[in-house]
């Protein structure tokens, strides 16, 4: 039995779609489109009849449970994006899936290969804010461009957005060979299908701890742009890792930096986290220092150089959010455990974020910080409650929601900012500019001359190595926000694996 395709939306995505699916005749066949405008109601595109409204139409349609549906409405806002889910699952569809908003901006094409299973993510939070790429990627055109950590969430996808930007290369850097292969191959085949323009994509196994390589792979791939994603991020995990959190994300960036201003690298855009503000973890006093040192290499640049980094809040979806935990908790049955019921946290997609990310890239300037505008935060507990209504359930009825209380080092909500960097807006939408908060170029090389041998074996200094209690101290005289939070865990007795 052929599978019946009904998609909806007939306006240009929805008719490329459709004739993707026609060309290739594996998928299945469309047997209609589904659409609001009453211009197109009642009219066939290329032998496929437009029925609507959609509202209504949906519940007289012929379907199994073997047919599907596509939304294919990149520009409606997440309200009807959800409203449409709703209208489906209630009538029955149970294969749902969407062509994510971010296709309607790469070169106004769309590819039945950039369609998924709608999830969560679609109908959460805000609409993102549209940002055309084909014009915000222009200065990459022709460029090598270098994406660390391009097997992670973020970086994953800065590389699916890059397809668009006319780049000569992409390098894939990371140090798992499973999601740098994984990545290599969903890019492949994407050009394979048509999306994006011609690009050599190279995948690069290596360890940006391994200053050697780091100058080897800059030197050699003679790269123009570097965003550098590649951190590690858990922070329990690092709370339990402290010196391995320094190493890799202090020490790497600085290997990074240090290669990019020796061969001349053109920009270099590193992805920082509101975790560095006033940080009560090992993690977040990491990224903090990785800001340090990106604008410290600034002073060091010359006039065709660029180095700057970009700072957001939690992104939906991400390898270290929320989202992945609540959707396990489900599945499990619940409770869904929140912390507390004010607790709040500032949300964006993925997709959005990366790509005002290389927005920031080609108008960024050298030296500079920059916050994206994470818009309000959500409540924790309403993120919760939608997330259990989309797997078709009742909050309290189906799947309790249980509050634990929040744990030190929690915050009820997590800063974006210090006061002092105040935050302006610039002309581009989303995009705030901060004022630095610098740290003098000698305080910054005395911390990493304290901080190294803890990291890396060094004769004369083996009793440092590893040493975690060494390194907290350390870390405590230089940042007081970390001072005062260990100091209240060693009053209160509290764990450090309670951080969150």
């Amino acid at each position: 039995m052929e599978k019946r395709i009904y998609i909806i939306g007939a306006g240009f995505a929805g008719q490329t779609i459709a004739d993707d699916i026609k060309r290739k005749k594996i998928f299945g066949k469309v047997n209609a489109f589904l659409d609001d405008d009453k211009k197109l109601i009642g009219k066939t595109i290329d032998s496929i009849p437009v029925l609507g409204p959609i509202d209504s139409v949906a519940s007289i349609l012929q379907y199994s449970d073997y047919d599907e549906a596509i939304i294919a409405i990149p520009s409606a806002p997440t309200e009807r994006i959800r409203e449409i889910y709703e209208i489906l699952q209630k009538n029955g569809f149970t294969h749902i899936k969407i062509l994510p908003g971010i296709s309607q901006v790469i070169n106004g094409t769309a590819h039945f290969i950039q369609t998924r299973e709608i999830d969560p993510l679609d109908i959460l939070g805000r609409t993102p804010v549209t940002i055309s790429l084909k014009d915000s990627l222009n200065y990459l055109r022709g460029k090598r461009v270098l994406i660390t950590g391009a097997g992670g969430s973020i970086g994953s996808e800065l590389s699916r957005q890059l397809l668009s930007g006319g780049a000569e290369r992409l390098y894939l850097f990371g140090h798992g060979e499973n999601s740098i292969c994984q990545i290599y191959r969903e890019l492949r085949l994407l050009q394979a299908e048509g999306v994006g323009e011609k690009a050599t994509i190279v995948p690069i196994i290596g360890d940006m701890k391994d200053r050697e390589y780091v100058d080897y792979i800059i030197k050699n791939t003679k790269c123009n742009v570097i965003f550098h994603c590649a951190a590690y991020k858990h922070v329990p995990m690092m709370e339990e890792n402290q010196v391995a959190a320094i190493e890799n994300n202090v020490f790497g960036t600085k290997n990074l930096l240090d290669a990019s201003l020796k061969y001349g690298l053109e920009r270099f855009v590193l992805i920082s986290t509101d975790k560095a503000v006033q940080p009560v973890s090992v993690y977040g006093l990491s990224k903090m220092l990785c800001e340090k040192l990106v604008l410290d290499a600034a002073k060091s640049a010359d006039k065709k150089q660029a180095f700057m980094f970009v700072r957001f809040g939690n992104v939906l979806g991400s390898r270290g959010s929320i989202l992945p935990l609540f959707q396990n908790q489900i599945k499990a049955g619940g409770p869904i455990t929140v912390t507390d019921e004010k607790m709040e946290r500032f949300f964006m997609t993925i997709p959005e974020a990366c790509s005002l990310v290389l927005q920031t890239g080609g108008v960024g300037e050298n030296g500079k910080s920059y916050l994206l505008d994470m818009g309000e935060p959500i409540k924790i507990i309403d993120l919760v409650k939608q997330i259990i209504k989309f797997s078709g359930l009742e909050p309290y009825k189906d799947i309790d929601i249980k509050i634990v209380g929040a744990r030190k080092g929690e915050r009820l909500v997590e800063p974006l900012w210090l006061k002092e960097e105040n935050p302006t807006q610039t002309k581009y939408k989303k995009l705030l500019k901060l004022k630095n908060i610098e740290y003098e170029s000698d305080r910054l090389k005395t911390l990493l001359e304290k901080l190294y041998p803890i990291c890396f074996y060094t004769k004369g200094k083996e009793e440092d190595f590893r040493n975690k209690e060494k390194l907290l101290s350390i870390l405590c005289q230089d940042c007081q926000s970390l001072k005062d939070f260990y100091e209240e865990i060693k009053t209160d007795g509290q764990k450090r694996t309670d951080i969150l």
